[in-house]
């Protein structure tokens, strides 16, 4: 490595190092639950809609959220995550990760990376019989997700998920509903 590159890489890394390894913002729910049901990834996979989240640094500013799960050759989960990042252009931010299962975890949670040795925790805290929706959070309460397969479910629907969330331990006025 050049030292022209190395001014410019290595800060940069560092950079990275630091923000993954420091709070992504309040805790919303100091005792997160373990998952309550396994899951069958083959029901799992294929497009869910964000219908609402925790806010985090790397969704700033993302509005018709999706994420598509699909199995890869190598025996994980592709992941496939996408957004319109707003602004006079539309743009769309799109970042593809990988996820393994956790072993012993009736496939309820996940550990997924998207920048390459770096692993999140990705748990499936409830999902529905139909998997129609889910609740997605991880071990420190500082995510929450609630997808599901529609964009646009009904409001009796969101309520449900906004009780189910609060039932869970989770802050439900931290929630950042997601315009589709």
């Amino acid at each position: 490595m050049d030292r022209m590159t190395s001014r410019i890489i290595l800060p940069l890394l560092a950079a990275c190092l630091l923000a993954a390894c420091s709070p992504a913002g309040p805790v919303g729910n100091a005792a997160v639950p373990q998952p309550a049901k396994s899951v069958d990834v083959e029901r799992y996979l294929g497009r869910w809609f964000e219908l609402g989240r925790y806010e985090n640094g790397f969704e700033r500013g993302c509005e018709a959220v999706t994420a598509e799960y699909s199995l890869r050759p190598d025996g994980l989960v592709k992941v496939l995550n996408t957004c319109n990042a707003g602004g006079v252009d539309g743009r769309e931010r799109v970042a593809v990760g990988r996820a393994k299962i956790v072993p012993g975890s009736g496939n309820a949670k996940l550990r997924v990376s998207f920048f390459g040795p770096f692993l999140g925790d990705y748990w499936i805290l409830d999902h529905a019989p139909d998997y129609a929706w889910s609740i997605v959070g991880e071990p420190s309460g500082r995510y929450l997700w609630i997808l599901t397969r529609s964009p646009t479910p009904s409001e009796p629907v969101r309520k449900k998920l906004e009780s189910r969330a609060r039932s869970l331990g989770y802050d439900v006025t931290m929630l950042r509903w997601t315009h589709h």
